[in-house]
């Protein structure tokens, strides 16, 4: 029951991802227009964005939007500050100082997806931890169809994240340019970013072919997991599942509940709001791949949440705090009857890039972390060296490692020597 739908990376898009990523490695920035051309439909594609058209497009939105973006901006921003590291430096023996450092990665990549709509959300669950980090270089793609202009809307939450190199173009073909680096198109250290087939495929196989390249995390469509008591409202739960199942064909809902008059009245639900869709065909078919359960208890469903590892997890519970202590392994957990599932994909404050397909059991969600590197220092006195070498050099000895100890003792011999 609990089966997600096949994720299949077939031959065919591996060799079209790697014909790709050779295209934009060999030819650079005529590569990417080519397939602009090709793929977007552009008569006369352009790369980048000129700062004048990302100055202006808070200009062409509404007072509204400007308003909405403006209030998802600052939630984020005052969620990942909290987050900021800070460096540890502590003596673990007499003479002994070690420390961990953080650094910010010096220059990344953010791919915003296309699709079927703009999506400004994505702009700012990505640049505002890219912004926070102080990253030297931030680069962000997103795909322009045919003679459509990019969105204001992505260009005034790109302004706002402080993000400058705004790329026109999309799939495979922006994942290889930010990992190479083009004419236009800086190189980047680590990719981050949502996308289909192709922009999953390009960022694996980046992250394999060249050295010192990272990505975020795994892919997969989008999946919520509801969890709801015998006085949960169908209504809500109905619209927690449907705010996922719009997604994508391949997304996946569920429903965990220990009342069958709730599930068939979610189930009654499901089929008037479905139809007031306008991605109606496209809920539909998730809601294929979905599952509404009934459970024995509460407990029972959160046990069977910690096997699935959803991507969201939402608690329609009367008290959810107490049950608290038994999740497991989701990406982002909603509690109570008035937090959608839509809150924190938008403006809540925490971030909505999660592991799916069940990741979640080993990755997190994307924190400020994921835009730092760390390394360590130690520095070592003259008597914390001998004193630490008693622990050294039998180990080195236990091991085989001569070369080791001799690094050791041709010290302790100077020192000895010096008296």
């Amino acid at each position: 029951v609990l089966t997600r739908p096949a994720v299949t990376a077939s031959k065919e898009v591996e060799a079209i991802g790697i014909d790709i990523l050779h295209a934009v490695k060999t030819e650079g920035d005529a590569a990417l227009l080519k397939m602009a051309k090709e793929f977007d439909k552009r008569e006369t594609p352009r790369l980048l964005v000129p700062v004048e058209e990302i100055n202006q497009a808070e200009q062409l939105l509404s007072s509204e939007l400007k308003a909405a973006i403006e209030t998802a901006y600052a939630n984020v921003k005052r969620f990942h500050q909290a987050q900021l590291p800070k460096d540890i430096k502590l003596t673990t023996q007499p003479g002994v100082l070690c420390e961990l450092k953080y650094q910010a990665i010096e220059a990344v990549g953010i791919y915003v997806p296309g699709g079927s709509a703009p999506l400004p959300s994505s702009v700012i669950m990505q640049g505002v931890l890219a912004q926070l980090s102080g990253a030297q270089t931030i680069v962000l793609t997103t795909p322009v169809k045919a003679d459509e202009t990019i969105n204001p809307a992505i260009l005034y939450a790109a302004k706002l994240c402080g993000i400058k190199t705004i790329v026109e173009s999309g799939g495979a073909g922006a994942i290889a340019a930010m990992a190479y680096g083009t004419e236009s198109v800086p190189k980047v250290n680590k990719i981050f970013g949502p996308g289909n087939s192709f922009v999953t495929m390009a960022k694996q196989l980046d992250a394999q072919t060249i050295p010192g390249m990272a990505i975020d995390m795994p892919a997969g469509p989008s999946e919520v997991l509801v969890i709801a008591d015998e006085r949960a409202n169908p209504e809500f739960i109905a619209a927690d599942l449907l705010s996922q199942a719009e997604h994508g064909a391949d997304s996946q809902v569920i429903l965990l509940c220990n009342s069958e008059r709730i599930i068939e009245k979610t189930q009654q639900a499901l089929t008037e709001q479905l139809a007031k869709l306008s991605r109606k065909d496209t809920a539909e078919q998730a809601l294929a791949n979905s599952s509404l359960i009934l459970v024995d208890s509460v407990e029972q469903a959160f046990a069977v949440s910690a096997e699935y590892g959803p991507e969201h997890l939402i608690l329609q519970l009367a008290d959810a705090q107490p049950y608290l202590s038994l999740v497991k392994n989701a990406g982002s957990v909603f509690v109570g009857d008035y937090t959608p599932e839509s809150a924190g994909d938008y403006a809540s404050g925490t971030n909505h890039v999660l592991p799916t397909y069940g990741y979640s059991a080993t990755y997190s969600s994307l924190n400020l972390l994921d835009f730092f590197r760390t390394y360590t220092v130690q520095t070592i006195s003259k008597n914390g060296l001998r004193e630490l070498s008693k622990a050294i050099l039998p180990l080195a000895a236990a091991e085989g490692l001569d070369a080791h100890a001799n690094a050791v003792s041709i010290r302790l011999e100077a020192m000895n020597n010096e008296r």
